[in-house]
């Protein structure tokens, strides 16, 4: 909790810096934090703060708080607890974010693509890893997971760590597909409304996709659609 406090007040007096810094810049008056601060819906009573702890606490905070009361509605925790371990891969800041025992717990949630002997093996792949990357100096100053994985395969790291460069990749797949996953929930909503209840599986699946990939689907002409259908087999009585 201490260690929270410190960043939360680090982050406040990097705003406070920056507004200040930017009212300096275009001759704009600010007010001292050090003042009492006055109420502007009642300017007589006394608050007896200052209006640095009113625009810190009562400012700052609130609208920190609200973000992250919004972060755990929409992450659950066993999603929270995946991005935590695929953050301890990033490379910035000379590997400063790198976990052993989180990276083997993310090895844990992809059981399909780790077997129990490469478990064990990646224990010492990542300490051998770990040991070599801060010591290359090719790998310094990468700004994400993107950049090491584009590093890695340039340096012919990746035959050498298999493991971690799987790790690696899965990292880099997870949010096209948690996205992806969101999007075809978000158009499953408005194709299928209260209007159209009745809508079975297979008709409801064909119209998301339709949905979903309008992009590519406005580069379909009308003219090979038609085609795709006298091409079709004739399942009605033509007369």
């Amino acid at each position: 909790m201490a260690k929270l406090h410190m960043v939360v007040d680090l982050k406040c007096h990097i705003l406070l810096k920056d507004v200040t810094s930017f009212c300096d810049k275009y001759d704009i008056e600010m007010i001292n934090m050090e003042d009492e601060y006055v109420d502007p819906k009642n300017r007589i009573r006394k608050t007896n703060i200052t209006n640095r702890h009113h625009f810190v606490v009562n400012n700052f905070n609130t609208v920190l708080d609200m973000q992250i009361q919004e972060l755990g509605n929409r992450f659950t925790e066993v999603t929270t607890n995946l991005l935590t371990c695929m953050s301890s891969l990033s490379p910035r800041d000379n590997f400063s974010s790198f976990n052993k025992l989180n990276l083997l717990k993310l090895a844990e949630m992809y059981p399909y693509n780790f077997t129990f002997d490469e478990k064990d093996k990646l224990i010492d792949e990542l300490g051998h890893y770990i040991s070599n990357m801060k010591r290359d100096s090719r790998f310094d100053n990468l700004n994400g997971v993107s950049d090491l994985a584009k590093r890695i395969v340039e340096t012919r790291k990746h035959i050498e760590y298999q493991l971690v460069y799987r790790l690696i990749k899965l990292s880099l797949v997870l949010p096209v597909a948690t996205a992806s996953v969101g999007r075809r929930f978000s158009s499953m909503k408005l194709v299928k409304t209260e209007l159209r209840n009745r809508m079975g599986d297979g008709y409801m699946n064909d119209s998301c996709i339709c949905y979903i990939e309008k992009e590519f689907l406005q580069q379909v002409s009308v003219e090979s659609v038609m085609q795709c259908f006298q091409k079709m087999k004739t399942r009605r009585q033509q007369f």
